[in-house]
């Protein structure tokens, strides 16, 4: 079972916009999900429209989190605010082993579903995780660089390597 769970019928959906909040059991399970320290807070407001079988549903999501610094460890608070947009499919015609298929741009949004119903809360936890930065680094991140003798100080940077080019005259 998904961590955040919002199921809708593509044959009654709401008129207007909807808002879409994560308890703090579901916070705790999607922050152990994606690997961070915790999330506060997590919330949608969403806008779903029917296009024959399918479901346009675009967006906002928001969340406050803190993650650790990639470098340090340290803990940062993080708060994301991004649009989302998807369009919830019927499955495609399955195709031959042997086929080639080409992928459009628009293609790599689509969710498919099977039935009359699809998951809008997980679809968001996905879009959650990809907003979420990797290789967050935070204020005591290069001290911590320094420390670790990662770097020099006067060896970093974009010219770095020019620093030893000497030219002769």
């Amino acid at each position: 079972m998904n961590e955040f769970t919002r199921m809708f019928d593509v044959r009654s959906l709401p008129a207007a916009a909807i808002r879409l909040e994560a308890t703090p059991q579901e916070c705790a399970a999607l922050a152990r999900r994606f690997g961070i320290v915790a999330i506060h807070a997590f919330e949608a407001s969403v806008e779903m429209v029917k296009d024959g079988a399918s479901v346009d549903a675009a967006g906002r999501l928001a969340a406050r989190l803190v993650q650790s610094c990639a470098v340090s460890g340290e803990d940062l608070d993080v708060t994301l605010d991004e649009p989302v947009a998807m369009r919830f499919v019927p499955p495609a015609a399955p195709h031959r082993p042997d086929e080639e298929v080409e992928l459009e741009a628009d293609d790599c949004d689509e969710i498919e579903f099977d039935g009359t119903q699809f998951d809008l809360g997980e679809a968001l936890a996905q879009s959650l995780a990809l907003a979420i930065d990797p290789f967050l680094t935070g204020p005591g991140a290069e001290e911590a660089r320094r420390k670790a003798g990662i770097i020099d100080a006067e060896a970093s940077g974009p010219f770095a390597a020019l620093k030893g080019l000497k030219l002769d005259r």
